[in-house]
């Protein structure tokens, strides 16, 4: 994550002095779950089993616990050197994928129905969704899952959602991504080789324009071998931290980066963020349609 940091302009003032570190601010994520992690630990407000039922956390894939520790683990297990973005923020987790990180779209209708039902009570400022469709998927299932997260953008909430991996084509970025208010985060290097789902992976990074000509994504973030915590950690030998790559790595350090925002600037809504992000990026030199505003960068963000 120090390396991360470094380019995305993380360390300023407001973040050095521990400000603005995302406290208070209720993020829900729509994942494969959580583990019990001591990075976590007293902030994982509620957790609901969209897949099964199962009543208490728990993530039989590992995704959603590396996404969260991107958005906020507080890296006690490395001494505070693994540290998420927003290490102050608090979580609202709904497993919407299962252990072989399949899901379906209804599973993630009802998780974000759940959202909208109780969002008032947790304050739920931002919805970190790393999950999307694959090529060829249903239209009338896509149909439904965009109208879905729009409902949540249209709620005020802040909707950060990946790109997908299916790139460099254009037209790759995937569903919910392809949403036209929500913000969606592609991976800023993944010119470099990176391993996704046991494939080594170049310029994987989806690409817009979208179906109906919308320019995607709206920024990058870095999304290669991105250093989490690990869901597996408590079994003999394990370590607390793993790397994984993809858009479903970026999508948390944005999402980490608006609740940093937020906790500065509490009462600014959902539009007024996106105007923030696009003012502040730094613009990569890459086309459009693979780097949208440029690289996220805090920053400036926080300016």
């Amino acid at each position: 994550m120090q390396r991360v940091k470094e380019r995305i302009h993380y360390w300023c003032e407001d973040t050095a002095s521990g400000r603005c570190l995302g406290s208070k601010i209720t993020v829900a994520v729509l994942d494969s779950g959580i583990a019990f992690h001591p990075d976590f630990e007293g902030r994982i407000l509620s957790f609901q089993d969209m897949t099964a039922g199962r009543v208490g956390a728990y993530d039989d894939c590992g995704h959603g616990t590396h996404v969260c520790g991107i958005i906020g683990g507080d890296g006690r297990m490395s001494g505070g050197k693994l540290c998420g973005i927003a290490p102050g923020c608090r979580f609202i987790v709904l497993k919407v994928l299962d252990r072989r990180g399949h899901g379906t779209v209804d599973a993630v209708i009802r998780g974000i129905r759940w959202i909208l039902r109780f969002k008032d009570i947790y304050q739920i400022r931002i919805v970190n969704i790393s999950v999307g469709s694959q090529p060829g998927s249903d239209k009338r299932s896509k149909k439904r899952l965009l109208e879905a997260v729009e409902t949540l953008w249209d709620a005020g909430i802040v909707v950060v959602a990946a790109a997908g991996n299916y790139g460099p084509h254009c037209g790759t970025v995937t569903a919910p991504g392809c949403c036209k208010k929500i913000i969606t985060v592609g991976a800023s290097d993944d010119e470099s080789g990176a391993e996704i789902h046991g494939k080594l992976c170049c310029n994987y990074s989806g690409r817009g324009p979208t179906e109906e000509c919308v320019l995607k994504p709206e920024l990058v973030a870095p999304g290669a071998n991105i250093c989490s915590c690990n869901a597996g950690f408590r079994k003999w030998g394990a370590q607390p931290y793993i790397e994984k790559s993809g858009t479903s790595m970026a999508t948390p350090i944005v999402s980490g980066a608006a609740a940093l925002l937020l906790s500065k600037y509490p009462q600014m809504t959902n539009v007024e963020i996106k105007l923030k992000f696009r003012e502040s990026c730094k613009d990569l030199g890459l086309p459009g349609n693979q780097q949208g505003w440029g690289l996220v960068q805090i920053k400036e963000l926080l300016q």
